[in-house]
Order: C-alpha cells, then structure tokens, then sequence
C-alpha cells in the first residue's frame, strides 16, 4: 500500500474543522495515554533524584532559589499559578488559530512537528516517569494548587492525568514552537524580540511553579526539535513524488 496519500494527508492543512477535531482528538489521546502511567512514587523520585544530582554535577541545580525568589514578589506566586495554566492551553491554541488563519502555509509544519513532539513525550512518560519538584519532597511548594485554586494533586485531577509526567516538559516544548515560528514570520524586530522571550517566560513559569526542573525543558526542547525533523520529513516525503513527475514532464519532447 502506497504512503503517498497518508503523506499528502499529514503534509497538508485541511477546512478549520477538521484540524480542530483533529488537534481536540489529540490532546484527548494524549491525556488518556499520559493518565495510564502505573509508576510508583518511589520509582519516580529515584528518577528526579538522578536528575537533581546530574543538575548539580554540571551546577545548574537552581531551581528552589529561583522559586524562592519568585515567591518573595508580592501576588506572583498566584499571577504564576495562573500563567501556569493559561499560557500553556490558552496560549498555545490562540497560536494555533492565527498561524491557521494568517500563515496557512505554515499550518501543516507546525501541526506535525507538535504531533511527533507529544508522541516522544507519552513514550517517555511511561517508559521514564519522574517526580516534578512539587512530589519530589525536595522543599519545593506547589504554587498552582496553593495560589491558582487548582489541586494539582486532588483525587479528580489525579484520575485524569499522570502525575510523573514531567520528563520532557511540553509546556516548554509547546512555547518554544510557538516562540520560534512566530519569529519566523514576524515582520516587526518587537515581534520578533517578544516571540523568542516568550520560551523563556515559560521557562521561569515552570521552574518558579515547582512543576520541571531545567532538565524536563531541555528534554522538551529535544522533543520538539525531534518532532520539526519528522515533521520536515513527512513533507519532503510527499514533495518528491511532485518533483520526479515535474522532471519527467520536463524530460518529454515537444
């Protein structure tokens, strides 16, 4: 069976509704998957105990007094616990609908790069579960559940994701996209400026909240950046059936 039209498929951007089933569909894939995790506590704190001594072998390992600088600014800790979760589904799907509607071209690239990404993350989530710093019993403070209003760790929310699955961050990953191909296209230098900060916020976010260490951005800045390779490939894949009949055209007498 030929893959040309699963390639054609993946390599082009399709009517508004089809994409947004197919971007609601993932995350719902992505949630049931992440939430199947079994890993016990002991064996996802062995793991953040592997990171935090790696972290502190190449002294990088600052991730508390980050949070406790964060948290000696009056009202951030909340602003944070809200930008936690805002910036990671708002921001990210705002993103998305103006990339669809402003740079379609773009659309299909960006879609694929994201859907490779998030499935090397649910690979690792089962096959390397880590304690964020918030569960790692390593004197951080859940910022989320104490300032935003949402238990990360209640019963509910517990049901519905996996709560080691912190190894890569695709908070991280998700901005870095964003940030990167808003660059991209940018016209403006503040645009552009502003876009390629924007990783970095959320870096702070994620760190100053206790939910990743610098470790998991890295891991999903490598996810993403797996993710753009496959990605570039499944469209080239389909570009060069295009270019064998265009030189074949060519090569015809008149």
């Amino acid at each position: 069976m030929s893959v040309a039209p699963l390639h054609r498929t993946a390599s082009s951007p399709h009517r508004g509704s089809v994409e947004v089933a197919t971007l609601v569909a993932l995350y719902a894939v992505y949630e049931i998957v992440r939430g199947q995790g079994h890993a016990t506590v002991a064996a996802a704190r062995a793991h953040t105990d592997w990171i935090v001594h790696l972290e502190q072998r190449f002294h990088v390992f600052g991730e508390r007094a980050v949070q406790h600088a964060a948290d000696a600014v009056p009202g951030a800790p909340t602003l944070l616990g809200i930008a936690y979760i805002a910036l990671h589904f708002l921001g990210t799907t705002a993103f998305l609908v103006w990339l669809y509607r402003r740079h379609r071209e773009r659309f299909a690239l960006v879609r694929n790069t994201m859907i490779a990404a998030t499935g090397i993350a649910l690979t690792l989530y089962v096959v390397f579960p880590v304690a964020p710093p918030r569960l790692a019993a390593l004197g951080f403070v859940d910022t989320v559940s104490k300032h935003a209003g949402v238990n990360l760790s209640s019963d509910v929310l517990g049901s519905l994701y996996n709560p080691f699955a912190a190894v890569p961050s695709l908070h991280f990953g998700y901005a870095l996209l964003v940030g990167v191909t808003i660059a991209a296209v940018a016209r403006r230098r503040v645009v552009r400026v502003l876009a390629l900060a924007y990783p970095l916020v959320m870096l702070f976010v994620i760190v100053a909240t206790g939910n990743h260490f610098f470790f998991d951005a890295a891991g999903g800045a490598l996810a993403v950046g797996a993710g753009y390779l496959i990605a570039t490939w499944v469209g080239a894949a389909r570009r060069e059936p295009q270019r064998r009949t265009a030189a074949g055209s060519a090569a015809l007498p008149c």
